[in-house]
């Protein structure tokens, strides 16, 4: 029996040669061009050949670090909720395979959600200057329309990493329009708006929609977007990912069938609100197509990979206090104990909602200058296993956060390319320790090394998927390039 999705998908691959609807679209006058044509144009025409070396080896690295993070994500019990609501709520439409789980395929749509929900599940997922998280957005979403796609029609390597780059791209340009995107977020979560517009763009060129059609799937994605502050250090955060891949597919299938939106979406035009609602200060220039003097955004900055599992400000502060860990072990003085601390003094850029004193959940932890600290200053690091509920109620612990005193700098902005983390201790006997962290490993400016990105990769997929399959995917990623059949990367991910 031929299901809903797979007669969706006889309209969708008629792209190549047109809806009907969409060739209707296309009969009209040619409108002249804009912001947000251009952009249409650039999704529509960029070729596999615009694609330099650095670009695909720094996007490779970027899928295998996603697929991981997802894989160990997929152990979560925000993802497990999501996937049982998805399971429990809607049809059977077994197309699009699920991190992780062998037996258990959804639909393109809700594949794509649940597993964008395990990338973000445990705020493992790369991240970006400006701050957002470009991977997760987007990854899920190819991943679960490649899968939609029949057998003889299933994308290459290249064309997968072509359309994974066009989203990565399209987040990084929207975000360098504005000024106020470049500090940490205040108001709403970045992924949630330019994730669904990536992820709309990387579909809508995996489709290959022509210039128009990619244009109103990137208007379509704008409807579809955005989530509130209010919602990080909860469970509900990791869906802000989950409906970016999610959205943003399905923004890209309804323009395939000829759905139309505002063609000034990107544009900053008198009277009309469009992606200058999210950002007042959204000043934005047309897109050119990548030539010898106008790179791919991911050529001129690298992408910033997290050795443990929490906001990405998280990552100065225990560097700074894991190295007056080390230092005192150095020393043969053993580690930090609580006992032995007066005050611990922590100078942070000034961010509300990963100020968490006291964290009560895993989450809250995660998204807490205190917690990261003090972790570092006992353990002399910060693991995936420092954020188990056993872990979080040490006596020990908490002795320390009772001793933590906040300070913000004037000179420590809250921007993940400017701010760095300071961490001051002073024992009851007088001795007074200071470390400071002005760029952590894996951020862009030191990024991992291939073999740390691996071990990493390791360590996460080695949690659900045997250590031969493991072996086997950082092959196939590290090869996606030189395939002709992406159904290699899509059988090894259950």
């Amino acid at each position: 029996m031929i299901s809903t999705l797979q007669k969706t998908l006889k309209s969708v691959l008629a792209v190549r040669r047109l809806h009907m609807s969409a060739a209707k679209v296309l009969e009209r006058p040619f409108p002249e061009p804009t912001v947000t044509s251009s952009f249409g144009r650039f999704i529509s025409e960029v070729k596999p050949q615009h694609l330099s070396p650095i670009v695909l080896e720094r996007s490779k690295r970027m899928v295998l670090d996603s697929i991981g993070v997802g894989l160990i994500g997929s152990t979560t019990e925000v993802f497990q909720l999501a996937l049982q609501h998805c399971q429990h709520m809607y049809g059977p439409d077994e197309v699009s395979s699920v991190y992780g789980r062998k037996r258990t395929r959804l639909s393109p749509t809700l594949a794509a959600f649940v597993n964008g929900v395990a990338t973000h599940s445990m705020d493992f997922d790369d991240t970006w200057h400006p701050a957002t998280h470009p991977s997760g957005a987007v990854l899920p979403a190819v991943l679960a329309l490649s899968d939609m796609m029949p057998v003889n029609h299933k994308p290459t390597g290249l064309d997968l990493l072509l359309a994974f780059n066009v989203g990565i791209e399209i987040q990084g340009r929207l975000m360098r329009f504005s000024n106020e995107a470049h500090n940490i977020p205040k108001r709403f979560h970045p992924p949630s708006v330019v994730g669904t517009m990536g992820s709309a763009a990387a579909c809508a060129r995996l489709l290959s929609l022509d210039d128009s059609q990619s244009s109103h799937a990137l208007a379509i994605a704008a409807s579809l977007s955005g989530a509130p502050m209010a919602n990080a250090a909860t469970q509900s955060k990791p869906l802000h990912i989950g409906n970016a891949a999610r959205l943003g597919l399905e923004a890209a299938l309804l323009a395939s069938r000829g759905l139309e939106a505002s063609a000034l979406v990107l544009d900053d035009t008198p009277g009309v609100a469009g992606f200058s609602a999210f950002y007042e200060d959204y000043a934005p220039q047309a897109l050119e197509m990548p030539t010898e003097n106008s790179q791919f955004l991911l050529e001129v900055q690298d992408m910033g990979f997290k050795r443990f599992p929490a906001h990405l400000g998280m990552h100065w502060i225990a560097d700074a206090a894991a190295s007056i860990s080390k230092l005192l072990v150095g020393a043969g003085l053993g580690t930090v104990l609580p006992g032995q601390v007066k005050e611990i003094l922590i100078r942070v850029p000034k961010s509300k909602y990963i100020n968490r004193p006291f964290p009560e959940s895993e989450h809250e932890a995660r998204h807490s200058f205190q917690f990261n600290a003090c972790s570092a200053l006992l353990d002399g690091e910060v693991t995936v296993q420092s954020f188990t509920p056993a872990a979080i109620k040490r006596s020990e612990l908490h002795a320390l956060l009772n001793c933590v005193r906040v300070e913000h700098p004037h000179d420590n902005v809250a921007n993940f390319n400017l701010m760095y983390g300071e961490v001051q201790v002073t024992l009851r006997g007088g001795d007074v320790m200071t470390g400071r962290c002005d760029t952590f490993y894996g951020h862009w400016r030191n990024p991992l090394t291939n073999e740390s990105l691996r071990k990493k990769f390791r360590s996460n997929a080695t949690t659900v998927l045997p250590s031969e399959q493991v072996e086997g995917l950082i092959e196939v990623v590290e090869n996606l390039d030189q395939m002709e059949d992406c159904a290699v990367l899509l059988s090894k991910l259950q």
